[in-house]
């Protein structure tokens, strides 16, 4: 059975950790579109009601329900919502996450479990429940992951585990559909560094305030990423360049990656720059909430042309094209204006030319000079008349 995927304006859509970062800015950019319905949860009861009622101020119906990924009651709560409210849902988004900055022999085995229990079980069970509706109406389930699913970033080892898990748990889940004829599209989002108040919502057991590693992008790209796979169906986007260089550097040359991490690692990752307090540390309840970016300084990428790319394409690929033909005329210019411009090799004169004489009708003959002496034998000359 082919997937089957309506236009955002006929949809009604889940997304987990809504009330701040990505999946804030995510709804945002649902709503903007005119989604029929958004069903946001996270656990910051006060921020997520705001966020709802501010989105529905306009042609979009948001509802807030307040609940914790890392229990399955309170997801199968959000699905209920949604069935009571709206009659069903059409696409749901685990991106609730968070985070630890460590080395693994500082950071506590409970808080290391805990981690996974909202990033890898809360992805698990969201995407379980979310594939039992959407069997027989056809949907999209879209999984926040992140480019340390293919590449383990030093200070942030369970972090990068639990989104190693994340990648094949969405890749196995998308077989298994696939296999079983589900009309649903599974896609995996991997967002490089972004400008969110992830870092400062991190239980931190470093010396110094945290950051995530330049370039930093702009959260509105993932949330472009999430609304383009609710209508199409794509195995993975990721975000930003930078990230993805890291990533397929990690395959290429894995040692060389591992020392670039061990020089640079807690460089990239820690600031002097004095952060939100009352953010600090969300790993086992709700702190404050309600905004897109960090207060780091600095302006985050708006734009990333690797995910232009995969959006579009045909039209990439006619443009690398256009571009390869371009460049490849400048190039070969030089060569064929060179080709033009060589002087023609003048044809050698014969050693010997005879005399030619014109005889005035346009063709060259040779003819006889005076004084010639014929050399014709006595008895070939021609007879003499006799007088």
């Amino acid at each position: 059975m082919p997937v089957r995927q309506k236009p955002v304006e006929e949809q009604v859509i889940v997304i987990t950790g809504a009330s701040s970062g990505i999946g804030l800015a995510t709804a945002h950019m649902f709503a903007s579109r005119g989604a029929k319905g958004l069903v946001l949860a996270a656990r910051n009861e006060e921020a997520l009601r705001k966020v709802a009622d501010e989105l529905s101020r306009g042609g979009t119906r948001a509802v807030a329900v307040p609940a914790d990924v890392s229990k399955r009651e309170d997801l199968e709560r959000i699905a209920r919502t949604a069935i009571d409210t709206f009659g069903g849902f059409d696409t749901w988004v685990n991106d609730a996450a968070v985070a630890v900055y460590g080395t693994v022999d500082k950071i506590p085995l409970e808080d290391q479990r805990h981690l996974f229990e909202v990033n890898y079980w809360g992805v698990v069970n969201g995407s379980l429940i979310a594939a039992d509706h959407l069997r027989g109406r056809g949907g999209t389930i879209i999984n926040v992951g992140s480019v340390l699913s293919e590449r383990t970033m030093i200070l942030q080892t369970q972090y990068s585990a639990s989104k190693h898990a994340v990648k094949a748990f969405t890749d196995g889940l998308r077989m298994e559909l696939e296999e079983q004829g589900a009309p649903i599209a599974v896609t995996l989002i991997k967002p490089s560094s972004i400008d969110t108040p992830y870092v400062e919502h991190a239980r931190n057991y470093l010396d110094k305030e945290t950051a995530v590693p330049p370039p930093a992008y702009d959260p509105h790209l993932v949330a472009k990423a999430i609304v383009f796979a609710a209508e199409h169906q794509r195995r993975e986007l990721t975000i930003g360049f930078g990230g993805w260089v890291i990533g397929a550097m990690g395959k290429v040359a894995p040692r060389l990656m591992d020392k670039a991490m061990e020089l640079t690692g807690y460089g990239s990752q820690t600031t002097n720059q004095s952060e939100r307090q009352g953010m600090r540390d969300n790993l086992y309840r709700a702190r404050q909430d309600g905004d897109m970016y960090s207060s780091l300084p600095g302006e985050p990428r708006k734009t990333s042309l690797l995910l232009e790319a995969q959006l579009h394409p045909f039209t990439t690929a006619v443009v690398l094209a256009g571009i390869g033909a371009a460049v490849t005329s400048l190039l070969l210019a030089p060569i064929m204006s060179g080709m033009r411009s060589a002087p023609r090799a003048k044809r050698p004169l014969p050693r010997y030319q005879p005399t030619m004489r014109r005889t005035g009708n346009g063709h060259d003959k040779r003819i006889m000079g005076p004084g010639h002496v014929s050399q014709r034998s006595a008895s070939e000359r021609r007879p003499q008349p006799r007088h």
